[in-house]
């Protein structure tokens, strides 16, 4: 877990990295970090506003340091989420920024096991060579573990009830702030 300030500090370093860009047109990223982002870690930045999703991306498991991660996937969920369009002000925006943890395989003997047993978690399942993954906060739109499961599958391009498949989970640790005018 992460103090306050380096949430806030994580959190700036995402507003300003979009802000930069949207004034300048330029995708610059920092290259400067404070040392607890200069370590290995994976992040998911996501965008709303009232409510709505704009934006989404980030990456399962640590290639380069967090510093970087949180600043690329900030961009990349600002202006190349193909479900999307470009942003074009932060006014009204919650940044939210998730940190991953590494990936737990989950053993399941089928389908319906892992609608039975899977924890309420961030989640990763990979069939016939798609992968998709929920975030934990999608737990919130859906609760009930079938529609959960079932929904995973969906967005990995997989129909429900396909097996085998293999299942990993994830904690997060999850913070955001809303970016005023």
């Amino acid at each position: 877990m992460h103090t306050p300030d380096e949430r806030a500090q994580m959190l700036d370093l995402a507003i300003d990295t979009i802000d930069a860009a949207l004034r300048s047109g330029s995708r610059r990223i920092p290259v400067e970090y404070p040392h607890f982002l200069q370590v290995p870690g994976a992040s998911f930045v996501t965008l709303r506003r009232h409510g709505e999703l704009l934006g989404c991306i980030g990456a399962l498991e640590a290639y380069q340091e967090l510093g970087p991660d949180i600043a690329e996937h900030a961009l990349a969920a600002a202006f190349d989420d193909p479900r999307f369009p470009p942003l074009r002000s932060l006014t009204d925006v919650h940044v939210e920024i998730s940190v991953l943890g590494p990936l737990r395989e989950f053993a399941a003997k089928s389908y319906d096991d892992v609608v039975a047993r899977l924890p309420r978690s961030g989640a990763v399942v990979e069939a016939l060579g798609r992968r998709g993954t929920f975030l934990p906060a999608v737990w919130e739109q859906l609760p009930e573990p079938g529609a959960f499961v079932a929904g995973l599958w969906r967005k990995a391009g997989l129909r429900p009830g396909t097996w085998p498949a293999q299942v990993w989970v994830y904690d997060v640790e999850e913070f955001g702030r809303d970016v005023g005018e």
